[in-house]
């Protein structure tokens, strides 16, 4: 006789959660996140007698890891449970819903929070009971236990790979393509990586030729312009000595060296030097004696530049505007300039005025007669022309900075602005017993 007194059972609404970590057969009509779905099914369905009952909705996260809590199915999911829509999640098995026991641990909050119940149907235990959480966490341990000797495994095929110098995929370094999972020299790349190394030696500042590689054009394997943090990646790279290198430590790699010993060697020699060593060598294999001088007549700096071509280096001066694509007055004011030209007309300007009859009565009149002979001033002031040219090019940079204010550069030529106190303090050197120490 049927007991009428019985309470029947508190209808529970269970949520099926499946989950594969690779696409890998998730096209066929049957695949393995249908099997978890219709063993967590059958499972429900043994509990009706306790009221559980299977919600309409799926939650299915294919081709995705574990490893993760963003999982579109699973977010779904908990925002379900956080609407009060789930009384108990079911899953084939616990590392189909976590990996991570961190992750779980934060799952196992969200279930207790909102008073749901999470089941494996192939690990019998439920999170109610204190025997359920032990198994639960002793079965996770386990799982990510599993996952970090996986991932050493990985970890200790790429160094072995790497012993043996094999290439292990990641970003193709400019001079090289990839055949067969093997680096192959491309050419024309290789050359280009070659003239940036000589090009390096020749320069010594980093600084100085990623604006003249941008100014070219010069681009890296993508396609983009290359700058200062892209050239030192590449005058550091191992690989173009024929190397594989795994965590600091370089092997013999199979494919082919683009860089030669020496010019490595000449390379890195001058990136052991301080920066500021490297600037002074730049700056001193590449004079330029109106440096801070030079202008444009719309007021933009010209600045010192140089280029090689072959076996001879060229050197210029160039407008600020240009190097910074600002834009650019289109009345004639030229936007570079070769250095010897320039330097050349400024140093024949200052000659010549030297020479004139007001320069020579200016500085007479400015000199204290007591204690030096006007004639001395006029033979001083005569044989100055012959005299530059004795000077080391320190010297000579020293004197254009006292003689010369401002150059301006405009459509119709150079406008050069001498400095009268400056040929004045020059003069009184000459004609005293501290001569220009640079003119033994």
């Amino acid at each position: 006789m049927k007991d009428l007194s019985a309470k029947p059972a508190r209808r529970l609404r269970c949520a099926i959660y499946t989950r594969k970590s690779s696409e890998e057969g998730l096209q066929q009509e049957f695949n393995s996140l249908h099997a978890q779905r219709e063993a967590c099914e059958a499972y429900i369905a043994s509990q009706k007698s306790e009221g559980w009952a299977l919600v309409r909705d799926q939650y299915d996260d294919g081709g995705i890891s574990g490893g993760t809590l963003e999982r579109p199915g699973l977010q779904q999911l908990l925002a379900d449970i956080e609407h009060g829509l789930v009384d108990v999640v079911v899953v084939y098995k616990i590392d189909r819903l976590s990996r991570s026991l961190m992750d779980f641990s934060k799952l196992i909050e969200v279930f207790d929070r909102n008073g749901v119940t999470f089941v494996s149907v192939t690990q019998s235990f439920n999170t109610t009971t204190s025997m359920g959480r032990l198994t639960l966490n002793i079965l996770l341990s386990f799982a990510q236990f599993e996952r970090e000797v996986t991932a050493e495994r990985i970890r200790d095929k790429v160094k072995a790979s790497r012993m043996k110098g094999m290439w292990m995929g990641g970003y193709v370094p400019l001079g090289y393509d990839v055949r067969d999972r093997k680096l192959v020299v491309n050419a024309d790349e290789a050359a280009k990586v070659r003239k940036v190394f000589e090009r390096f030696v020749d320069i010594g500042s980093a600084t100085v030729l990623a604006r003249e590689l941008r100014r070219e054009g010069f681009r890296n394997k993508r396609g983009t312009l290359i700058d200062k943090g892209y050239l030192y990646r590449l005058l550091t790279n191992r690989v173009y000595r024929g190397e594989a290198v795994h965590k600091g430590t370089a092997y013999p790699g199979e494919h082919e060296a683009i860089i030669e010993a020496r010019l490595w060697e000449q390379v890195h020699e001058i990136l052991g030097e301080s920066p500021r060593k490297r600037a002074n060598n730049s700056r001193a294999k590449t004079p330029a004696l109106l440096k801070g001088l030079l202008f444009t007549a719309t007021g933009a700096a010209m600045t010192p530049s140089s280029t090689k071509k072959g076996t001879r280096r060229y050197r210029y001066y160039v407008s600020m505007d240009l190097l910074k694509n600002r834009e650019t007055p289109e009345d004639g004011i030229p936007s570079r300039l070769s250095a010897g030209t320039v330097e050349a007309a400024v140093i024949a300007e200052i000659h010549r005025i030297l020479r004139t009859p007001e320069t020579t009565a200016s500085v007479i009149a400015a000199l204290d007669s007591a204690d030096i002979a006007e004639a001395d001033a006029i033979a001083a002031m005569q044989q100055f022309p012959q005299l530059w040219g004795q000077l080391f090019p320190a010297e000579q940079a020293r004197i254009i900075q006292l003689l010369v204010r401002r150059v301006t550069v405009t459509a119709e030529g150079l406008v050069i602005d001498l400095r009268t106190d400056g040929i004045v303090g020059l003069m009184r050197e000459m004609m005293t017993p501290r001569q220009l120490e640079a003119a033994e």
